[in-house]
């Protein structure tokens, strides 16, 4: 064997050497990504919970405001729907714009109802309603720590999938950019 055959095969051991190795490490942060996600989900759930709890407490005693009751539980649904999607491949970037839509809604339908429920001083001394409007308000903080986690998590990917020379990789291994939440 020659000397420019053996220094070829010594190239090609060190890029298939390198090529597993930037695979394993891709695949290392997207594991981070689905471990961040399994906080967001158990957030989401916790709150999702306690808005159905929480609507089905306050839908005889405050049947006059059932169109905002209804308007928290689409906007659950809605993000239910949407984590859903999203646990199944916490990497796209489709799924979590859709989820933070449905974050945008849940948010409002919350305030709403956890507003109208301030006006309502007697149904707030109620453990079961004092427990689940609790839980619901005290779930934004919850899901504001998991999202961070997630966020940071996905942002060490994409700067992963960003960096020369394992950007020339991305297309063969099908990698793209996280998103955020």
């Amino acid at each position: 064997m020659s000397s420019g055959q053996i220094l070829v095969l010594a190239l090609a051991a060190v890029l298939v050497f390198w090529m597993v190795g930037a695979y394993n490490r891709l695949m290392a942060l997207r594991t981070a990504i689905a471990a961040a996600w399994q906080q967001v989900a158990e957030a989401l759930a916790r709150r999702g919970e306690a808005a159905q709890a929480l609507a089905q407490a306050l839908r005889e005693p405050m049947a006059g405001e059932a169109k905002a009751l209804d308007a928290l539980l689409a906007a659950e649904a809605q993000v239910r729907e949407a984590a859903d999607a999203l646990g199944a491949r916490p990497v796209r970037l489709e799924a979590a714009l859709v989820l933070v839509k449905g974050e945008a809604a849940m948010g409002a339908a919350a305030s709403r109802v956890l507003a109208l429920l301030e006006q309502h001083p007697l149904l707030k001394v109620e453990p079961a309603i004092a427990e689940q409007a609790a839980v619901l308000a005290d779930g934004g903080s919850r899901l504001a720590f998991a999202r961070q986690r997630f966020n940071e998590a996905g942002a060490a990917y994409d700067e992963a999938i960003a960096e020369f020379p394992t950007r020339l990789l991305i297309r063969l291994y099908r990698f793209g950019p996280a998103g955020r939440l």
